[in-house]
């Protein structure tokens, strides 16, 4: 790869050869001509990814809100053991954590097992809708880059069939097929760069989530425990 840079970069300084001063959306309608046939995934893939990356933006920010907001409602609820009060606030709440808090509270009759089984698995149910998109990110991580290295190929072929049909090595005939080639690398590691890092952070934001849900539910647990030992012992 490293090769090819140089080849083009020579091919930029030869007589004749010069890079125009163009404007940002000029570059942009001049490099979506240059990546040739590619530009047609590579650009779905830019697309998918502004798309899932804004949806999961505004979801995680949405959802962090509330889930604290809850988390504090409840908390507070359940340390003045107005449990009726507590439930009553999970319920109307579609939160994540809300959900998960619900799910426990709906058994506190049942003993604190049964609790902790209905919480773990309304857990995995929430995870999952929490980790809803990113499996798409993930997947244009991989692909682009992917598709980057078939235009690059693309744009190699290009060259030498420009050179067979010429019947000689000159830098006008191949640079068509080189500039391709770069191109669409680039493109390529450019998009899966940012939708790389976007990933990451939501998979981060997602298990801070997770870690102030367990948090809360192992408090309520012990303050259902609580009550339920105190009335033990007040009967």
């Amino acid at each position: 790869m490293a090769s090819l840079m140089n080849v083009y970069g020579a091919i930029l300084q030869l007589p004749g050869v010069e890079t125009p001063d163009l404007t940002a959306m000029e570059w942009l309608a001049q490099t979506w001509e240059d990546a040739g046939i590619m530009r047609w995934p590579l650009g779905l893939c830019i697309l998918v990814g502004i798309i899932v990356i804004l949806w999961k933006f505004i979801d995680i920010l949405r959802k962090s809100g509330s889930t604290k907001r809850i988390l504090r409602e409840v908390d507070e609820l359940l340390a003045q053991q107005q449990l009726k009060e507590a439930l009553e606030v999970t319920r109307e709440s579609d939160s994540p954590a809300a959900n998960i808090l619900y799910a426990g509270l709906e058994r506190h009759d049942e003993g604190t097992d049964r609790v902790m089984k209905a919480i773990e698995n309304q857990g995995l149910i929430e995870l999952s809708r929490l980790e809803s998109g990113l499996v798409v990110l993930a997947t244009l991580t991989n692909v682009a880059p992917l598709l980057g290295f078939l235009g690059t190929v693309m744009g190699m072929i290009a060259a030498f069939h420009a050179i067979e049909l010429a019947g000689e090595v000159d830098a006008v005939t191949v640079a068509e097929g080189i500039k391709i080639a770069l191109t669409t690398t680039a493109a390529g590691l450019t998009i899966a760069i940012p939708v790389s890092i976007a990933h990451n952070f939501f998979v981060s934001r997602i298990d801070h989530l997770i870690l102030d849900m367990e948090e809360s539910a192992q408090k309520m647990i012990d303050a259902l425990f609580a009550m339920q030992t105190g009335r033990a012992g007040s009967g």
